[in-house]
């Protein structure tokens, strides 16, 4: 069982391998710590030990010297009987009981070496029973003195607890060496699993993070291309994987909703467009049947009613323009840019065109004017078309604009592939919330003065079916500027394939 958790620990936690290896790495070192610690606790003792094996080597040496001092002190005694000699014992006795305390000072946790001090001190007491006292009493002549004066047996027992150090010493040595040894081995063994689970480690991220990130992001430009059937495939249960199946179903998701709007959309346009084409006939016969009135066809008609009739004519006619606009956008959004009659635009005839128009309609209510800029490239597409956008554009700024003011029109290239149309006014501008929206259908300006919100949509589809943009910069109380751009080589390649089309078509048929 635990095996098992520990395994799906592994897979559902992203970072889980590399938490793992840390764990691992962290004790390894805490453990090499611990261990130098000990070693260096060791060496510690280590030098400890060789002061305590010199201290005890000196104060053995000592100890043999104060009994060696004591048996010359007591065979000087014996020859000479001078009393003097006695000093000298008393000291030697006094440096051999001072050695003896720092000895058993000294040793006091070595069993061994009390052992060796006790069979030192019965010794010692063995020793002055059978030889000093009897100096002292006068019980003891020289020559018995000098067969049982010796010191061997202590010497002895001097060299055996130095012995004993020395072996003790000896083994500490070993068991550190041994240790130090295994440190070293420790150190070259985590060195090895750092550098493999380092190794481990970037395997893990660059097959668990870094790959399907970098899926992720690839995918990501799909749907912000609007590929939204484009999936995410990665299936580890981990982090990633829980996200990547979010994603995956949100994607799934809008993809579905965005289908649904398409529908309903294509739903909408198709009713818009079967009203438009429907209501469009009687109102072309209330147009002609109100024209043939308004002339006397059926009689005189009083002034009262003919003005009535007139408003009705206007709004007949405005309904009209409303219904050929929405037949326009529906075909350009249906793609009417592969029927675009296309050829070289005239700028002077266009620009003369529009302004006739409007002064037709407005009088002298602005003063137009227009420009065109010196060694223009020749740009093909629908004069029709790009008229209409124009005109558009100046019956809007006109109609914006206080009487008196100024709009013109102006052409001139812009880099070495378009050429840039602007209409510039000098009405109230536009606020920059509404700029954004302006080319959209159906939206109306705050200023109130807007019809049905259709016209610059129109403009933006006329001018993206020549694959052109068209955007507006405009300052409140300054006035605005509405440009257009028109691709230079595009266009002419369009043609001539188009010609080209026509050409093969004429032959076939």
């Amino acid at each position: 069982m635990f095996s098992s958790f520990k395994l799906d620990f592994l897979k559902t936690r992203l970072f889980a391998p590399l938490y793992a290896s840390l764990a691992i790495i962290t004790i390894l070192l805490l453990s090499q710590e611990a261990l130098s610690f000990i070693v260096e606790n060791l060496q510690q003792q280590t030098v400890e030990l060789v002061s305590r094996r010199e201290e005890v080597k000196r104060e053995g040496k000592h100890l043999l010297g104060a009994a060696f001092d004591e048996k010359i002190a007591l065979r000087d005694y014996l020859r000479t009987r001078d009393s003097v000699k006695l000093k000298s014992y008393r000291t030697g006795e006094i440096n051999f009981r001072n050695s003896l305390t720092n000895l058993s000072e000294l040793l006091q946790d070595d069993p061994v070496q009390l052992k060796y001090l006790s069979d030192i001190r019965t010794f010692y007491a063995q020793w002055q029973v059978q030889l000093t006292q009897k100096v002292l009493d006068g019980a003891l002549n020289l020559p018995t003195f000098t067969e049982q004066d010796s010191l061997e047996p202590l010497r002895t027992l001097v060299e055996g607890m130095v012995e004993h150090e020395k072996k003790h010493l000896k083994e500490h040595n070993q068991w550190l060496n041994q240790l130090n040894q295994i440190d070293i081995f420790l150190g070259i063994f985590n060195i090895i699993i750092i550098l493999i689970g380092t190794g481990i480690n970037i395997w893990l991220i660059r097959r668990r993070v870094d790959l399907p990130l970098k899926q992720l992001t690839k995918v990501s430009q799909s749907w912000r291309k609007g590929k939204l059937n484009a999936q995410f495939k990665y299936s580890s249960p981990d982090e990633i994987g829980r996200l990547a199946g979010v994603l995956n179903s949100m994607a799934q998701d809008i993809g579905t909703r965005q289908e649904r709007i398409q529908e309903r959309n294509q739903h909408l346009e198709d009713l818009i467009r079967t009203l438009s084409h429907d209501l469009r006939t009687p109102l072309i016969a209330n147009r002609t049947t109100l024209d043939a009135v308004l002339k006397g066809a059926f009689g005189s008609i009083r002034e009262d009613l003919r003005e009535l009739l007139e408003e009705y004519r206007l709004a007949n006619n405005n309904s009209i323009k409303l219904l050929e606009t929405l037949l326009d956008i529906s075909r350009y959004e249906a793609g009417i840019s592969q029927i675009l009659n296309w050829e070289p635009l005239k700028w002077e005839e266009i620009f003369t065109c529009v302004i006739s128009s409007t002064q037709a309609v407005t009088g002298n209510k602005c003063k137009l004017d227009w420009k065109i800029g010196l060694s223009l490239p020749v740009v093909y597409g629908d004069s029709v078309e790009i008229q209409r956008v124009l005109q558009n554009l100046v019956d809007n700024a006109v109609r914006l604009s206080e009487p008196g003011k100024k709009v013109s029109l102006e052409v001139n290239s812009a880099g070495v592939n378009q050429v840039q149309v602007c209409v510039h006014d000098q009405g109230p501008g536009i606020p920059p919330h509404e700029k954004e929206r302006l080319f959209y259908r159906f939206f109306q300006g705050g200023s109130g003065k807007g019809k049905a919100g259709l016209g610059l949509y129109l403009c933006r589809q006329i001018v993206e079916a020549h694959r052109g943009t068209i955007q507006v910069e405009s300052t409140l109380g300054q006035g605005s500027s509405f440009c257009f751009t028109l691709p230079i080589e595009r266009l002419e390649i369009r043609s001539k394939s188009h010609s080209h089309q026509l050409g093969e078509d004429v032959l076939h048929a």
